[in-house]
């Protein structure tokens, strides 16, 4: 009898909890119903311990989303993990990561979504060191310890709820809006979303965490964990209309949108595109919740979900069938190779582009449409809008490097579209890309949002992405006047292409002033004047006294007889003048 695998298992689980999820979602959203569960865990004299859920549509929403997802990479993962002997506990570790998330999603309660949030910083640090080698450990210390700082703000954020009755924030949020408190709260809650989702200054970790194993950038790196952030803040989002939180908010993610979009144009590594492609799109949904549009970034973050674990999916089955080879200028032509893969791929660039009827347009289309009647100073319409045409230059400049062309891979290349497994799991989310942003646009919106712009500005959005596409597409182009336009202007390019020096600056700008006092410490202290006054200077008045002494312990007569007579004269004292 042939046994079923865990892939196989988890998959079915995970895509039948899904469905159920999504059912219960559009009954409650229908019916408008929250559902507010309180579990007694244990009850001593007076004292409760007290569990909390919130079950509304939006987390019921996310969770069957999150699971969806969950269950297409793990059924993936059957095949891109294959050659791996530990692939039981890899799915072990997808699968603690899809259990935290669910505890994050659906506790209304600060201390129950420290134990989530912890937890997936946990499980994601795992994830990142999987391929044991010196580049994973690096990447993986620098996400774990990014996180770190979210965390503490979190517990942090709980030492200051001791104001309040009790834990769940839930209660509290409208009614003590504007107390300075409640401010502080907010500002540690949004001090740990903007880590958790990269927002400048803890951008660097998300591209470096690109070396996880491709499934696991697919779920965690582009759906899940970078959207917990927003997804918290979405819970949180009375704090930041109207404060002073929600306008730094929009200036920080403003810029992460920005750098991101700017340095995925100088970027050859096929995961670190996507990644800061993701990275974009989190200062997109990062920017519009924080002017006040929360159902907005939560469409967002949902679609956005589909097209990205997609595009990550693809990019696994191309760097499969590279050898293993992530860089792009080795690719080429791969559209005549991989027929089906490379269809899926297209699909959620376009998507990603906010091409119309797929999956990102609605969304999309929709922010940039807000933003226009939104009173907004004009720096901010400039991030907003600039960003979404380097988008769709990124994007077409990496169709332009992968899908067409001549082959640029080395030999012994077995190009196929034949891994039935991972295409299956692909053609999941492909349908979801396509139908999923009208579908869930009817659903979040029944009454339609009234935009009233001029022609001008409606066109405004489609001008920007077709304007930025040619261009991305003319600098690509190597004969072109048959020039590298990156290495003419060297010295703004390695600014533009190292995300504004961020990495360098959250790894050795951090490291650098504390490592070299420590270096000054040990050579005044330890090795300086402790050392001289300590260690070796005892060891010389050791060295002349037991020289002294030695004299002593020579076999020598006349010191002998001395020393006899020292004695007797001792002696004498005593009995003299005792």
């Amino acid at each position: 009898m042939k046994y079923l695998s865990i892939c196989s298992i988890s998959f079915f689980n995970l895509i039948s909890i899904s469905i159920i999820f999504f059912l219960c979602s559009l009954y409650f959203l229908l019916n408008n119903l929250v559902y507010f569960i309180e579990w007694e865990v244990v009850s001593l004299n007076s004292t409760s311990i007290v569990m909390t859920f919130l079950f509304d549509w939006m987390s019921l929403l996310f969770m069957s989303f999150v699971l969806m997802i969950a269950s297409l990479v793990i059924f993936y993962s059957k095949e891109y993990m294959s050659g791996d002997i530990n692939i039981n506990r890899f799915i072990m570790l997808v699968l603690m990561f899809v259990l935290s998330m669910m505890l994050l999603i659906i506790s209304p309660n600060l201390i129950s979504i420290l134990l989530g949030w912890d937890g997936l910083g946990l499980v994601s640090y795992c994830l990142v060191i999987y391929f044991q080698n010196v580049k994973s450990y690096n990447a993986g210390m620098l996400t774990a310890l990014s996180n770190r700082i979210g965390d503490v703000a979190l517990l942090l954020a709980i030492a200051w709820m001791l104001n309040y009755g009790s834990w769940n924030y839930i209660f509290y949020l409208e009614m003590m809006q504007s107390e300075s408190e409640m401010m502080i709260i907010g500002s540690l809650v949004m001090l740990a979303a903007m880590t958790k989702s990269a927002q400048i200054p803890f951008s660097s970790w998300l591209p470096a965490a690109m070396a996880a194993p491709t499934p696991v950038s697919a779920l965690v790196h582009s759906s899940t964990l970078v959207t917990a952030g927003i997804y918290l803040l979405i819970r949180f989002n009375m704090l930041l209309v109207n404060s002073w939180l929600g306008q730094l908010l929009l200036l920080l993610s403003g810029l992460t949108m920005f750098m991101a979009g700017l340095g995925a144009n100088f970027e050859f590594d096929l995961k670190k595109i996507i990644a800061l492609s993701t990275l974009s799109q989190l200062g997109l949904m990062m920017s519009i919740l924080s002017m006040g549009f929360y159902k907005l970034a939560f469409f967002h973050l949902l679609t956005h979900a589909l097209f990205k674990a997609l595009l990550f999916m693809c990019a696994g089955a191309i760097i499969h069938n590279m050898n293993n080879s992530q860089d792009i200028r080795l690719m080429g032509g791969l559209s005549i190779h991989m027929p089906l893969s490379s269809a899926c791929f297209n699909v959620s660039n376009l998507a990603l582009c906010g091409m119309p009827f797929l999956a990102g347009f609605y969304s999309k289309d929709m922010i940039l449409e807000i933003v226009m009647i939104s009173n907004i100073n004009i720096f901010s319409f400039f991030l907003y809008f600039f960003s979404t045409g380097l988008t769709v230059c990124y994007s077409l400049r990496l169709v332009y490097y992968s899908m067409t062309g001549d082959l640029n891979c080395g030999s012994l290349n077995m190009l196929n579209d034949e891994s039935w497994v991972m295409l299956r799991g692909m053609l999941g989310l492909l349908v979801m890309s396509i139908i999923g942003g009208s579908m869930l646009n009817w659903l979040i919106f029944p009454v339609p949002y009234m935009i009233c712009l001029p022609i001008y500005m409606k066109l405004l959005t489609l001008f920007v992405c077709i304007f930025g596409g040619i261009f991305g597409y003319l600098i690509s182009v190597m004969n072109l006047y048959s020039l590298n336009k990156s290495l003419k202007f060297y010295k703004i390019s390695s600014f533009l292409g190292s995300m504004w020096f961020m990495p360098y600056m959250s790894t050795y700008g951090i490291i650098f002033y504390p490592l070299n006092y420590g270096q000054m410490v040990v050579k005044s202290f330890d090795q300086g004047w402790s050392e001289y006054f300590g260690g070796q200077h005892l060891y010389n008045k050791l060295v002349n006294y037991s020289s002294t002494l030695f004299l002593i312990h020579n076999n020598n007569l006349k010191i002998y007889l001395l020393l006899f007579v020292i004695w007797v004269l001792i002696l004498l004292n005593f009995l003299l003048f005792m």
